[in-house]
């Protein structure tokens, strides 16, 4: 009588075992990772700036330093930011819009520098991300909103020369992709503002 209870307590015990490998957590699918795209062919300016300008990296406030891709419920809370689970950058905005900006600023300069190349340059050009997100007024409706405070700095009287604030907004559709593809074409459409603004100071 033991013999058997003791029996029907393992087959049991196994029974719960091989459940447990079967309704155990589902396996996630990998996050997916989004860019800006690939850059966009920009014809070299007809007016050169005869002028060497340091790039630094581009600033971003705390909550945007980060590969997450950021939204707002408007209808509920516009002061809330959330964050996609399953979707983000491949580096943070900041990085990608520093790497989308110097090469466009090559286009109208004599020259772009890092800080780390140890070169003279005549102008600094820093680059402030204040805001890289999505805004939904409803489920079904959002926009993108990309704002950067450039500042133009003479290297060799050390004086702000000009300073701006850029900002780009897009409607796109109401999912990470919507945003991460709205939000590319805003950053590229704010650094050809920059460009241009800074061909415009410094020619």
């Amino acid at each position: 009588m033991i013999g058997q209870m003791m029996k029907h307590h393992f087959i049991g015990g196994l029974l719960l075992v091989l459940a447990g490998c079967t309704l155990g957590p589902e396996k996630r699918e990998p996050p997916t990772v989004f860019d800006f795209g690939p850059p966009r062919a920009v014809t070299t300016a007809a007016t050169v700036i005869n002028a060497t300008v340091l790039i630094s990296p581009v600033t971003a406030n705390h909550w945007l330093d980060t590969p997450s891709i950021h939204y707002r419920m408007a209808q509920r809370d516009a002061s809330r930011t959330d964050t996609y689970a399953q979707s983000h950058w491949t580096q943070s905005p900041a990085v990608l819009l520093t790497e989308r900006l110097r090469a466009r600023m090559a286009g109208v300069t004599r020259g772009v520098v890092a800080p780390l190349d140890g070169a003279k340059a005549d102008y600094a050009l820093r680059v402030e991300l204040e805001d890289f997100s999505q805004t939904f007024s409803d489920a079904q409706t959002s926009k993108v909103t990309a704002r950067l405070r450039a500042t133009l700095i003479d290297m060799n009287t050390r004086a702000l020369r000009a300073q701006k604030t850029f900002v780009s907004e897009r409607p796109a559709a109401p999912n990470a992709a919507g945003a991460a593809q709205a939000l590319g074409a805003a950053a590229d459409a704010v650094v050809d503002d920059i460009a241009t603004w800074a061909q415009q100071q410094l020619k």
